[in-house]
């Protein structure tokens, strides 16, 4: 079932391009990746998902209703964590955090207060006293406390210290193995691999590529490496090789083809060693990007 669809999903600022033609779903209980630089459309696309923005043209569901005409009956489900966060600076904590959880029809006491503990946020302190990673703290536990059935994340790390991103990745994988849907959008492509199983690669506000990691990495490039005592790089020079260097005693390339023959072409070399590896995330992303 999915549990988000865009279809043909398009936005202008006037004349300025937001996002294009956009379709793609999201399947329940998945946590979907949504990468691209800084101004491809990626928080267009999800303040359109929240009905924050409307869009120019084109639609979206989530949990098969329409974002627009249900919005604030869907958003009793939703969790958001916003890239930017901005309080009532002379508010404290636990009153901005009560406050949120008055607009839910369920007592969200208990689970406010676990994650408060969780992400070792003091809940007495006013939010003007607060650091750039306290108050995204603050809005980790504001788009959590309800218990939403689906969760998007915005660039959600930004701020946060090395040791609470580890707390918040694996806070994200609990509520996820309790069946809530993941909707993470960053730049930050190490996060996306280790998180997600699916990615949605946007430039430009279209979306180029959605497919599984594994997929993207199976059918992208290989990266090799060939160390030998006796190596001619001309040897390598087949087809599907690129990016050929030929340092002292190995041979590097980027290869995308049959691996058979790559091998064959290998075989006639007496090597001391052979690693090939599948690009990372990273690697394929600027593949496309360039």
């Amino acid at each position: 079932m999915s549990v988000i669809e865009a279809n043909h999903l398009t936005k202008y600022y006037g004349k300025a391009r937001g996002i294009v033609d956009v379709s793609f779903q999201v399947d329940e209980g998945e946590i979907f990746g949504f990468i691209g630089p800084n101004g491809a459309g990626k928080s267009t696309t999800i303040r359109l998902f929240l009905s924050l923005i409307y869009p120019t043209g084109g639609s979206a569901t989530i949990f098969g209703k329409d974002c627009i005409k249900y919005g604030p009956q869907l958003r009793q489900d939703i969790g958001y964590l916003p890239s930017d966060v901005f309080y009532y600076e002379r508010m404290k904590v636990i009153d901005l955090l009560k406050y949120s959880a008055s607009f839910y029809a369920r007592d969200c006491t208990q689970r406010m207060h676990e994650l408060a503990d969780l992400m070792e946020l003091e809940l007495n302190r006013r939010i003007e006293d607060l650091s750039y990673g306290n108050k995204k703290k603050v809005g980790i536990v504001q788009g959590l406390l309800h218990q939403p059935k689906l969760l998007f994340l915005d660039e959600p790390t930004a701020g946060l210290d090395p040791l609470m991103q580890r707390k918040f990745f694996q806070l994200i994988q609990e509520e996820n193995a309790r069946g809530v849907t993941v909707f993470f959008s960053s730049h930050i492509l190490g996060e996306v691999q280790r998180m997600c199983s699916r990615v949605g690669i946007i430039k430009e506000g279209r979306m180029i590529e959605i497919a599984d990691i594994k997929t993207l990495q199976q059918n992208n490039y290989k990266k090799v490496l060939v160390e030998a005592a006796a190596l001619d790089a001309a040897h390598f020079d087949i087809p599907g090789v690129t990016n050929l260097e030929h340092t002292n005693g190995s041979v590097r390339f980027f290869y995308k083809g049959d691996v058979n023959a790559l091998m064959r072409t290998i075989s006639g070399v007496t090597v001391s060693n052979v690693t090939i590896e599948e690009p990372t995330l990273e690697e394929i992303f600027m593949h496309y990007y360039e």
